[in-house]
């Protein structure tokens, strides 16, 4: 099992407008809270069109690397 992943929703609504990816960013500051639990709070990711393998792609290509901790 993996662990899980902890990251602020601000960060990660950034990184999916950067990569213009804005309608999955509105559904995550919509449905998400503050502080995001890829474990916890799979099932609002996934209603966001966030799967855990995917996410983690766009925050290793969205430079969030100092941020987010396994």
């Amino acid at each position: 099992m993996e662990e899980p992943v902890k990251l602020a929703k601000e960060e990660l609504v950034r990184v999916l407008r950067t990569q213009g990816d804005n309608d999955t960013a509105d559904k995550v500051e919509a449905s998400l809270p503050d502080e995001i639990d890829t474990e916890a709070h799979a099932d609002e990711l996934q209603a966001a069109g966030l799967h855990r393998t995917q996410l983690m792609a766009k925050l290793a290509g969205g430079g969030l690397g100092g941020t987010v901790a396994p």
